[in-house]
């Protein structure tokens, strides 16, 4: 494809294609170039560094978060929505929770959905500066649930899957010494150890929301 008709949205849309497939490591020019059919020059005449490449396919998968109405909507409801569709991206784009750590990630795309937060809190009623923080203490949380599977996805990519089951199971034998450890994990097969127990998110972001909620009526009246 030559570079008068390759676009920049088409070298994105391969991009987060590639990066599902293989990760941020697997991400290079002259791969992405033989995904579009064509050379790695004709990429670069649009888009300049990698780094660039990662913030232009980070932003645009923002753009599959369904933005609730904070105006049509209880603000519990909202938050649980936004907080919700952040989860179903991250999983479905394993590398993205990564990036954050090693890419500066910007945009149109994170910007409504950060817009959108402050909307939700702020309707909730939270001052701006309280608003900030609650939209960042969910993001931190929703952030941190997506790790531990995005990081089974890079170490099996990277180890390959032998090995990964290998080092759980030795960690499970290592809980074995610690009583709390060994009954909590007695009845779970040594490759579900490292899994977060099942609705953990669910149980996280309910007492987030709930502590949300004790917080605003607490305040003082008036």
């Amino acid at each position: 494809m030559a570079r008068n008709t390759l676009t920049a949205e088409q070298i994105v849309k391969a991009a987060i294609e590639l990066l599902d497939a293989d990760g941020l490591d697997g991400l290079n020019m002259r791969s992405l170039g033989q995904r579009l059919g064509s050379a790695a020059t004709a990429i670069y005449w649009h888009i300049k560094t990698k780094d660039d490449l990662v913030r232009l396919a980070g932003d645009a998968i923002w753009g599959e978060i369904d933005l609730p109405d904070p105006d049509a909507e209880d603000w519990r409801a909202s938050a649980t929505a936004l907080a919700t569709g952040l989860h179903g991206m991250l999983a479905r784009h394993p590398w993205f929770g990564q990036a954050f750590g090693s890419y500066l990630l910007y945009g149109e795309g994170k910007s409504r959905f950060d817009e959108c937060s402050l909307a939700v809190y702020g309707k909730a009623g939270f001052a701006p500066a309280d608003a900030d923080r609650a939209a960042a203490t969910v993001l931190v949380f929703v952030l941190g649930t997506a790790l531990g599977a995005a990081s089974e996805v890079s170490l099996t990519r990277r180890l390959g899957a032998d090995a990964l089951k290998g080092a759980v199971s030795r960690a499970h034998e290592v809980a074995q010494a610690f009583p709390l450890l060994r009954e909590r994990f007695g009845t779970i097969a040594a490759e579900d150890y490292a899994a977060a127990p099942d609705g953990s998110f669910e149980f996280g972001l309910r007492a987030i929301l709930d502590g949300f909620e004790a917080r605003l009526r607490a305040r003082p009246a008036g």
